[in-house]
């Protein structure tokens, strides 16, 4: 189906859908059942709604799929890791566009506190940063594209939710040998972290250390680029805190907002850079481009 102007700011465009739909699963008829009674793009646009907006499922204009419906795809899409899957393609596609290998060697690590507006499963208290809720983990590569992402409880200390996301990485990542972090993953208490990377999972970490004379916001090495993706995530208000009840919601969320973003430059319709840390980052990536021509 062809629409020329998509329904709201937020649904995808045709060429964004062109895009996405040859990885999302088809129905075998001949495995029975009714008929499918909503277009898979227009819940696809309903979802993409819920996560831009930040409005509640139920709040859904009428014009797209009934929230129940878009509910009961977005959770079956999560439970069977269709998320994922689209995720993971779409990724090693965009990596091969810009002369990449699919496997990388080299991602950084970085996570954000987000306060939670629900109950649920593993709510805690980060009390370095007074933020009751979950952390996000995530792990990109030096573009910035998501590799893995755990969220957890907010109470989870750094280094223990650092192994959560590391732990096992090279079945997916075989290539991956190099990852920056900040300093908050090692203190003179325990630096245990690097050694148990090194040695269980043979990866260095190399600790990318905050300047404590300056204050505010800082442009760091390599850690840029980590906090262009937050940036990225940022532009959903679904994500502005964590609404989901279970963490496998919340990173299946993660998820979507990547793969729109993907989409897009897949299709050629890359998003311009808002706020100062994707502004600086888009002006690094642009030096790094001509010093390399």
């Amino acid at each position: 189906m062809c629409r020329c102007k998509p329904r709201y700011e937020t649904s995808l465009t045709d060429r964004q859908w062109a895009v996405i739909a040859p990885l999302l699963p088809v129905r075998d008829p001949r495995s029975g059942g009714r008929p499918l009674k909503y277009d898979r793009r227009l819940i696809l646009d309903t979802i993409l709604y819920v996560l831009r907006t930040g409005c509640a499922w139920r709040h859904v204009p009428r014009d797209l799929a009934p929230w129940d419906a878009a509910y009961r795809w977005f959770a079956a899409w999560t439970t069977d890791g269709t998320w994922h899957r689209v995720h993971q393609a779409l990724r090693d596609q965009l990596r091969e566009r810009d002369g990449r290998n699919r496997q990388p060697t080299a991602a950084v690590l970085d996570f954000q506190s987000a306060k939670s507006a629900e109950g649920g499963e593993e709510i805690g208290y980060d009390a370095g940063k007074r933020v009751r809720g979950r952390k996000r983990h995530l792990l990109v590569d030096t573009d910035g594209l998501v590799l893995h992402r755990v969220v957890h409880a907010a109470g989870v200390q750094d280094r223990a939710g650092a192994r959560r996301v590391l732990h096992g990485l090279h079945e997916q990542f075989p290539a991956l040998e190099l990852i920056w972090v900040d300093g908050g993953y090692v203190n003179v208490v325990d630096g245990g972290l690097l050694d148990w990377a090194q040695r269980t999972e043979h990866l260095h970490l190399v600790v990318v250390p905050r300047n404590a004379d300056v204050r505010g916001f800082q442009v760091l090495p390599r850690r840029w680029v980590v906090e262009r993706t937050f940036g990225w995530l940022a532009r959903c208000r679904r994500l502005a805190r964590d609404y989901e009840r279970t963490t496998a919601h919340a990173e299946a969320m993660i998820d979507v907002a990547m793969i729109r973003l993907m989409a897009a430059r897949l299709a050629d319709e890359d998003i311009e850079p808002q706020g100062p840390i994707e502004t600086e980052a888009a002006r690094r990536l642009a030096e790094d481009l001509k010093q390399n021509q």
